[in-house]
């Protein structure tokens, strides 16, 4: 017997050791190549980067899983309790694997063989954290070892309350909802604390299948898994009898999350996604959680983006109609299902498609894909002449024949109603036109650069292509003030007199002599800058860059960041350099704000997601801005940090000039709006760019407008005629409450009343009579001389001493027009 013993032992020993070496093996075996479980220490989850504009309105979001992170000690013990009760009840007891619950989950699966019941699972919180973080979803015995391993490292190394943050923040939740928090608000547009014990039990019933506990579809399945969730609850001791069987008769009630305040900027916010990839990468844009906050104004957007779309419109129609967007049978039945085939095209927006019907004499008769019925009257057909070739229309239609045929598909608005009327019936509508035309549109502040508005074309769903500061385009006339600017600072006055005649340069060998030509083709002799720069004069212009010297002039343009390399060429000093609206807006941006230098920004803070600022625009140092409490105390005083970048006087004057242009020049359609405004049009060859640049003491805006692959506008379409309605529109729109704020003038300006016509001082009977500013020194006398710049002075020196024109090349045909 006791050798018996003494062999059943040493076999048993051996065993053990034998199985203990497995057990060893095994481990060796599986942790081999296992992930870092130490990681989960620095896990960050993907979250969403939120857009904000100004106001702090959501402008858009950038995610691959939407989630919104919760820190543990921000989730409710309810809800903490109720996925403890469904997932693991054992969680603050065991290890990381919860034998009891795998051994009743064996016994259970056991029991089922033969039958349909799905497998019963005993993974625990722990188990399924190592899974979705470091493991795959692959169903097999090495991936579960694998687990295990895992899930006792991480049990040894992290809390509890690691371990359930890292849970709850993770799990998919159907709906589009990564973690708890993103689930209550897509499924109860709740936070989590405002979770009632059913809601919060219906969350935890999700983890394992949400599509299997549908709200809507499996309704019934549902609800009988959220009440299992709560039985659970109750047998936990999370909650009580009372408080279970309430929660029990709650009805499943789904609601809609209620829509975010947001505001509108397509262009504006795919530009500032550009500029935060650059910085922070995709994946910092799509997983880092930064919050933004961005320059736009939700109102001036709103403006801009009507006065653009309106004014390309309005171009539009004075061009002529393109034909249906499709024609189908509308002579049988199921017209109204063949309609409704046909898409939508790119950029509609609100307008909606119809099919003509019938023709008659006043009347076009539509029907819509919902089957009602309208009709366009004739007096909205009569903008619809042909359109032909080189921007020119056909014969103004008489009636609706003229221009629509039956089965034709048009795109449609209904008609405004005048205060009082009922509307007709049928209903009627206008017919519209998606613009082959396109522009931009920009607003600065003209003191900080704050991109307050963008408009980069008709609609980014046609193309995401952003005029305003992408398309690189000649900007013409709206370049000349800083020729002026230029000969401002180099000794010419407002009141100088340059030549305004015929001239003719050399372009060199086998090349033909370059004519610059004003836009009326005629000359008009001696004249002063400000009526040079009033009217747009080219000859002028080019006879003062020749003064000044196109180096200076090149210089200019790098400094104002219009161009950074302006070829040193004469036709460059009527704008055909290209470049873009938001860089010309923001040189006159530097007029009217002093000569300051400026860098126009869309952002001005970006933080992580834990609240810490990672960038900020303004970075100027503010002594007592947080080391004091504000009591009612005025605000700390900012250092200016910005550069000079030209005389603020010359700047004023230029300033003042530009006025002039709106009061009496080119830009004299925005007379009317009733503020003080200042600004220039532009147009180059062949109406090919048509701008508006201008500004309001606060306020700076530019508008381009031409086509994607350059070709005329037509005939007369001008920058007067093209863009400044639009810069209009958005002026009287954007300054409608702001005061008449009069332009600030700088020290060293003296205003004199002069004449109009001449600039000299103005005499008891001189009618047209304006304030001119002069530097100190500057100012005109009554019988000075006049002296009229006809060439360039010797060495480029600013004087009105007449000279031989000097022999530079222009050497590039394009030129500012207006």
């Amino acid at each position: 017997m006791l050798k018996f013993l003494k062999i059943t032992a040493s076999l048993l020993l051996v065993g053990l050791l034998l199985g203990a070496g497995g057990v060893a093996f095994g481990i060796y075996h599986f942790s081999e190549g296992l992930p870092a479980h130490d990681q989960l220490a620095d896990y960050e989850p993907p979250m969403v980067t939120r857009v904000h504009a100004n106001d702090g309105r959501l402008l858009a979001e950038f995610a691959t899983e939407k989630r919104v992170f919760v820190p543990f000690g921000a989730i409710p013990e309810r809800v903490k309790a109720a996925f403890i009760s469904a997932e693991d009840q054992n969680f603050y007891q065991h290890s990381g694997i919860d034998f009891v619950a795998l051994l009743r989950a064996v016994v259970t699966n056991v029991r089922q063989i033969g039958s349909d019941r799905r497998p019963v699972g005993a993974s625990t919180i722990t188990q399924q954290v190592a899974k979705n973080f470091l493991l795959t979803n692959e169903v097999s015995i090495d991936r579960k070892v694998r687990e295990a391993i895992l899930s006792f490292r991480i049990e040894q190394t992290f809390s509890k309350q690691k371990i359930l943050q890292l849970y709850m923040n993770e799990i998919y939740l159907g709906f589009g909802s990564y973690g708890v928090a993103t689930a209550a608000l897509n499924y109860f547009d709740k936070s989590l604390d405002e979770l009632t014990t059913a809601e919060a039990a219906y969350l935890a019933a999700l983890p394992k299948a949400p599509n299997n506990y549908h709200p809507t579809r499996r309704t019934e399945a549902a609800i009988n898994r959220r009440n299992w969730v709560i039985a659970r609850m109750l047998e936990d001791g999370a909650i009580g009898p009372e408080e279970a069987a309430t929660a029990r008769a709650e009805p499943l009630v789904i609601r809609q999350r209620r829509a975010t305040q947001t505001a509108q900027a397509d262009y504006f916010a795919e530009e500032v996604r550009r500029e935060l990839a650059g910085v922070f990468g995709d994946d910092g844009v799509y997983e880092g959680g930064l919050s933004v906050r961005t320059t736009v104004d939700p109102r001036l957007q709103a403006i801009a983006d009507r006065a653009l779309r309106s004014g390309l419109v309005a171009y539009d129609r004075r061009h002529g109609y393109r034909g249906p967007v499709a024609s189908i049978d509308a002579e049988s039945e199921g017209w109204a299902e063949r309609l409704e085939a046909v898409a939508q095209p790119a950029g509609a927006g609100t307008w909606q498609l119809a099919v003509v019907l019938a023709l008659e004499a006043e009347t076009a008769r539509i029907g819509l894909a919902d089957g009602s019925a309208g009709t366009i009257p004739m007096g909205e057909l009569t903008w619809a002449r042909e359109a032909l070739e080189n921007q020119r229309v056909g014969q103004q239609p008489r009636q609706p024949s003229d221009v629509l045929s039956i089965g034709d598909v048009v795109l449609i608005e209904p008609l405004p109603l005048e205060d009082g009327t009922e509307a007709p019936v049928p209903p009627q509508f206008g017919l519209r036109q998606i613009p082959a035309v396109q522009g931009g549109l920009v607003a600065l502040d003209p003191h900080s650069g704050r991109m307050l508005a963008m408009s980069g074309g008709f609609s980014a769903e046609i193309s995401e292509f952003n005029r305003a500061v992408q398309a690189r385009r000649q900007p013409g006339s709206a370049f000349k003030p800083f020729v002026y600017l230029a000969a401002l600072d180099h000794g010419f006055t407002p009141s100088s007199i340059v030549l305004d005649a015929p001239i003719t340069m050399d372009q060199g060998p086998g090349l033909p002599k370059w004519k610059p030509a004003n836009y009326t083709k005629e000359f008009y002799g001696p004249t002063t800058l400000r009526i040079g720069v009033e009217k747009s004069r080219n000859l002028m212009t080019v006879r003062l860059a020749d003064a000044v010297g196109m180096p200076v002039i090149a210089d200019y343009a790098k400094r104002l960041g219009i161009v950074d390399n302006l070829e040193e060429v004469l036709s460059m000093s009527l704008g055909a350099g290209e470049t873009t609206a938001l860089r010309m807006t923001a040189a006159y941006a530097m007029l009217v704000n002093g000569g300051k230098r400026i860098e126009p920004t869309m952002i001005d803070r970006v933080q992580d997601r834990f609240g810490q600022t990672l960038y900020k625009h303004d970075n100027r140092d503010c002594a007592g801005c947080t080391s004091q409490i504000w009591t009612g105390q005025a605000p700390p005083a900012l250092p200016d940090t910005r550069a000079q970048v030209a005389d603020p006087r010359s700047a004023y004057q230029m300033v003042s000039i530009l006025e002039g242009a709106i009061l009496r020049g080119t830009g004299v359609r925005a007379r009317e709006i009733g503020k003080p405004l200042a600004g220039k049009t532009g147009t180059t060859n062949d109406y090919r760019d048509a701008w508006f640049v201008g500004f309001s003491p606060d306020l700076v805006a530019g508008v381009y407008v031409g086509f994607d692959e350059p070709r005329s506008l037509g005939n007369q379409e001008a920058g007067s005629r093209a863009a400044l309605p639009i810069w209009k529109a958005f002026m009287e729109k954007a300054l409608a409450e702001a005061p008449a704020t009069p332009f600030r003038i700088p020290e060293g300006i003296r205003l004199m009343r002069v004449s109009h016509a001449t600039g000299r001082p103005a005499g008891p009977g001189d009618s047209d009579v304006i304030w001119e500013a002069f530097k100190p020194g500057e100012e005109p006398q009554r019988d000075d001389p006049t002296q009229v710049l006809t060439g360039q002075a010797p060495g480029g020196a600013a004087t009105g001493t007449p000279t031989a024109p000097a022999p530079q090349a222009p050497r590039t045909s394009g030129s500012g027009l207006y």
